[in-house]
């Protein structure tokens, strides 16, 4: 396997969760006449396969279905994919499915599922370049459905192909594809892939159009942070704000970055800005505890650690911070237990 192909397996394993769902065909049109006299056993047993596959038994429609997949049938074959497909084996599902979808009856219900789960199973598999024609075919039979607008787009972003990412990015979301939404869209979509070259530019093009469309700065920060490029992250961030002041991620990355340049006062104004606007999010309040401790306030500190493990308790960096500065503290056990903790979560990553 080339190491693309690797890459592009990590990038849709997110993706790839959200797309397990339902067989494509309505129970209620499931049963065409056989194909022939040598199938005429088929329909009861392709019925009660089905219905072990839309009650979540994949693996017992399986077992039905091989012992009939003799090839008389390709309709056998078509729900024996399905089923493999139902039951997280992508590969067996195309191998399966690949030989059988061109015997079906072209516009059939049978042949409309074989395609679009080939193009899924491709697509979980990491087949990015295969798995598109198959999906392009879909739009043309489930033009409303968003997950495998979704997906297209993901394949098209993961292959550099983004305008016609942008497309699908927008069908997903119910935006104009050639509008200021469609272009911040596809930029928050191409930075979560890691292709920040090509959000870049679909986030410019984004401001180009509408200045003011919020979020378009922050996520161009983000980019800016993730190069060390802090002094433009700051300007994107203050413009963010300029326009939308109660975005409290935007003043948590601002503290951030003052913390990575050693700018302690001016990062504990920013995050508690960030904490009064969202006081559920952990990350200001880590930020915060390192923050008094490097500017001698221990018991701040300790404060602002606590709360931030009380709203993400399986975070290491809290646990971790804490338990240093219970350690400056002369609090020995205390600091032991959360460097513990803070063990055994570095652990749990791994």
């Amino acid at each position: 396997m080339s190491s693309n192909r690797v890459v592009d397996r990590r990038r849709t394993r997110a993706a790839a969760a959200m797309l397990v769902w339902a067989a494509v065909v309505p129970a209620s049109v499931q049963q065409p006449p056989p194909p022939s006299s040598a199938a005429a056993v088929a329909p009861a047993v392709l019925a009660e396969a089905r219905q072990l596959i839309d009650a979540g038994q994949p693996a017992a429609a399986i077992e039905r279905l091989r012992a009939m997949a003799d090839g008389a049938d390709p309709r056998v074959s078509e729900l024996l994919g399905v089923a493999y497909y139902h039951a997280n084996d992508a590969a067996r599902a195309i191998e399966t499915l690949t030989p059988v979808v061109q015997r079906l009856a072209v516009d059939s219900l049978e042949r409309r599922e074989a395609v679009q789960v080939l193009g899924l199973s491709h697509f979980m598999a990491g087949h990015l370049s295969e798995s598109i024609p198959y999906l392009e075919q879909t739009r043309s039979f489930v033009a409303d459905d968003v997950k495998l607008a979704y997906a297209l787009g993901m394949a098209y972003a993961q292959t550099r192909q983004p305008a016609k990412a942008r497309e699908a990015f927008a069908h997903t979301f119910h935006v104009a594809p050639d509008s200021a939404a469609a272009y911040l869209l596809a930029g928050e979509m191409f930075n979560r892939l890691e292709l920040e070259d090509l959000a870049e530019a679909q986030l410019r093009q984004a401001i180009r159009m509408d200045p003011k469309l919020p979020d378009t700065h922050y996520v161009l920060a983000q980019i800016a942070i993730f190069r060390s490029r802090f002094d433009e992250a700051l300007a994107l961030l203050r413009e963010e704000l300029a326009f939308n002041p109660g975005h409290a991620m935007a003043l948590y990355r601002i503290g951030d970055v003052y913390s990575r340049q050693l700018q302690w006062n001016a990062a504990i104004t920013v995050l508690q800005q960030s904490v009064w606007i969202n006081p559920y999010f952990s990350g200001p309040y880590i930020l915060l505890g390192k923050a008094y401790s490097k500017t001698g306030r221990p018991a701040a500190a300790e404060d602002m650690l606590r709360r931030a493990i009380e709203y993400d308790p399986n975070n290491k960096s809290a646990h971790y911070l804490l338990a240093q500065a219970l350690q400056q503290a002369g609090r020995i056990e205390e600091a032991k237990r959360e460097f513990a903790i803070a063990e055994r979560l570095q652990g749990d990553v791994k």
